[in-house]
């Protein structure tokens, strides 16, 4: 009596689909990647080449003012000094920073550590140009922060979204004008803005006001209060 034979047919082969489509996948995801690249480098050739004397100045400065978030800053002393829901949009704006640039320096910047755009081979004017920032440069920083504050602020006092808005607008594209970021940079930025923004709104609602903290241990010590009266008398 013979071994049955084991035909070509019936031999176990490795799971090679498998493979073959994680492989296929991530090729797929690294050239989508690629050409995202090759857009944003692209954009902010543009930007570079385009020649705006009249706008140079400007957006320099406001770019070097933003530094800091020191605009936003003032636009919340301003707010705090102008009544009780100014003041509240004011706290929640300023929160929302905080947020904003934690997450932005200390984690995206560290994870990402994009390099930052070549200035002088895109021949950026000196007309533009600011301090080139020795941080990484994904995501804008001052993008994250200026776009947290707006929309906080414009939550809690929606008569100021559109002028903080289109501000913090100015300041994500001055980024790129002065050619510190690449416009990549700026969206993610923009992005990480409204989440931080979202996260400080939602820290807020959760946290009882001194009011109402007040209220509260009042009707805990109540029942407390009501027994100890009726047990004196």
């Amino acid at each position: 009596m013979t071994d049955p034979t084991i035909t070509d047919a019936d031999a176990p082969r490795p799971l090679r689909n498998t493979q073959d489509s994680a492989g296929g996948a991530g090729r797929l995801l690294s050239a989508v990647f690629g050409d995202l690249r090759a857009v944003d480098g692209a954009l902010y050739a543009a930007v570079a080449a385009t020649p705006t004397p009249t706008l140079d100045r400007t957006l320099r400065h406001l770019s070097h003012a933003a530094d800091h978030s020191k605009i936003s800053f003032g636009i919340a002393a301003v707010l705090a000094l102008s009544g009780k829901r100014p003041r509240k949009a004011a706290l929640a704006g300023v929160g929302a920073i905080a947020v904003a640039s934690a997450s932005a320096n200390l984690l995206g910047k560290r994870l990402v550590r994009r390099a930052r755009p070549d200035r002088e081979a895109a021949r950026v004017t000196l007309d533009r140009h600011v301090k080139m920032p020795t941080s990484a440069s994904f995501p804008s920083g001052h993008t994250a922060s200026a776009v947290a504050f707006a929309t906080a602020v414009g939550v809690v006092l929606p008569p100021a979204a559109v002028p903080l808005g289109a501000l913090a607008s100015a300041v994500g594209y001055s980024r790129v004008h002065t050619g510190v970021h690449y416009p990549g940079d700026v969206a993610a930025g923009a992005v990480l803005g409204i989440a931080s923004a979202a996260a400080a709104l939602a820290a807020a609602a959760a946290t009882p006001s001194a009011k109402t903290q007040a209220l509260l241990t009042a009707a805990r010590s109540w029942p407390r209060i009501s027994i100890g009266g009726a047990l004196r008398r």
